[in-house]
């Protein structure tokens, strides 16, 4: 087998690389392990080369070819090294031998583009793409498609909701403030997700050159940007969730009919929804950064960690579903009663809700054991789908119903139509 420049054997493995896994979070672990594997390689054969006597006469020189690590070389023999240890599938290749001729003028034999010739046919990797595995990766591409357009379409729907909310003034109220909230909550998470997206899209899709690239790929200093954006996204997840929490807790105790001053809750309210997820994505942050400093934080190869997010989100949805329950109870039993004095506007208000908790936290209730290390095949597919599409879409939902559905917002909105119309006609003929 010919041999191949310095920037095609180093190449070859990126090429490769894509062979391995169809996760995206899996390949860049492979990817950013096997380069650390072949710097930690090439400097121990720099090290081995500068602490090895030179022979003696005449005598090919070693060298490491950015791919293998070569001895001097005999002329008019072939010299055989073991394939090289950071290969991605060295355990497929641990007994195979790379091989290079030394020529009789001591120099190593070249191939046709005036490269060294070898044969690394023995430290080949032979797994081939099988046709399960493209579609596979085929049906990931199309689920990362579907959340892409629906956390851009409730972004959108989310800005215009707030706009209304916070432009109108007589919209402003202690129940409109948590729907705002809960709205930039839901704006945050689409922006945190997207941007994420597009810096790990960036950063593993950086044009390499150079070796030096590749040391410049795996540093502290390039992922810096995509850990921010992962801790943000984090904390911007937690946050949606405990707002919900404000919601369904507000409108329990409103349903109850319980005395309270809506100033002094609101400033909880604040602390529930913005606050609590500091405490937990804190500690999960210093835990990554002191034991699983690599990458972008996007993978969790100790899941004790991740139960740190996982919890609280889980906390969270089954506090929703006990919400839930006991509104269902105090709705049935003013039903039952035929309470015509019920205010039409909590009704109203409770139909809303009563959409939306069991939107929002069943899903994560459903799937508390099926988690994705625990699932496999087609369940997991589904899982994922069902999740990826309620998360991505929920916040155009909750605009929807919240605000665009709203018969008080509808009767603002008709109301600042009207007057515009009227001014509009007055400029254009005046009396």
């Amino acid at each position: 087998m010919e041999g191949r420049s310095k920037e095609e054997s180093w190449m070859r493995l990126v090429l490769l690389l894509p062979l391995l896994t169809i996760s995206q979070k899996a390949a860049s672990q492979v990817l950013e392990r096997t380069v650390e594997e072949w710097m930690r390689y090439r400097d121990e054969c720099y090290k081995r080369m500068a602490s090895t006597p030179h022979p003696s006469g005449l005598h090919c020189n070693r060298t490491f070819d950015m791919y293998a690590c070569w001895p001097d070389g005999t002329p008019g023999t072939i010299t055989y090294v073991p394939c090289p240890y950071y290969l991605p599938w060295f355990q497929k290749v641990s007994h195979g031998l790379l091989s290079q001729r030394c020529g009789k003028d001591g120099l190593w034999v070249k191939g046709n583009r005036s490269q060294a010739w070898r044969n690394v046919s023995q430290c080949e990797d032979d797994t081939e793409v099988t046709a399960e595995e493209v579609e596979t990766r085929d049906l990931l591409l199309s689920f990362r498609a579907l959340y892409t357009v629906g956390y851009s379409v409730s972004l959108l729907t989310l800005i215009s909701a707030l706009l209304i909310l916070t432009m109108c003034r007589k919209l402003r109220c202690t129940r409109n403030s948590i729907h705002a909230n809960l709205f930039a909550s839901f704006a945050l998470r689409a922006v945190s997700v997207i941007v994420k997206d597009v810096l790990l899209a960036k950063r593993w899709g950086m044009q390499i050159t150079e070796v030096s690239d590749w040391e410049v790929l795996i540093s502290d200093q390039a992922a810096i940007g995509c850990r921010i954006a992962q801790v943000v996204m984090q904390y911007c997840i937690l946050a949606n969730h405990y707002w919900f929490v404000v919601e369904a807790v507000y409108l329990y105790k409103l349903l109850i009919g319980a005395v309270f001053s809506e100033k002094n809750y609101y400033t909880l309210y604040l602390y529930l929804g913005w606050g609590t997820p500091v405490l937990f994505v804190v500690p999960w942050v210093t835990l990554k950064y002191l034991k699983e400093n690599s990458e972008c934080w996007a993978l969790n190869e100790n899941m004790a960690y991740w139960w740190i997010i996982r919890i609280p989100i889980l906390l969270a949805s089954l506090i929703n579903l006990v919400i839930f329950m006991r509104i269902l109870k105090v709705i049935l039993s003013k039903l039952r009663a035929n309470q015509k004095g019920y205010a039409d506007y909590k009704l109203r208000l409770a139909k809303a809700t009563l959409t939306l908790i069991p939107l929002f936290g069943i899903h994560e209730v459903v799937f508390i054991f099926a988690t994705d290390e625990q699932t496999s095949g087609i369940l997991r597919y589904i899982k994922v789908f069902f999740n990826l599409f309620l998360n991505s879409f929920q916040g155009f939902l909750v605009a929807v119903l919240y605000c665009f559905a709203n018969k008080e917002v509808k009767s603002e909105i008709h109301k600042k139509w009207r007057l515009w119309q009227a001014d509009r006609k007055a400029l254009v003929c005046p009396r």
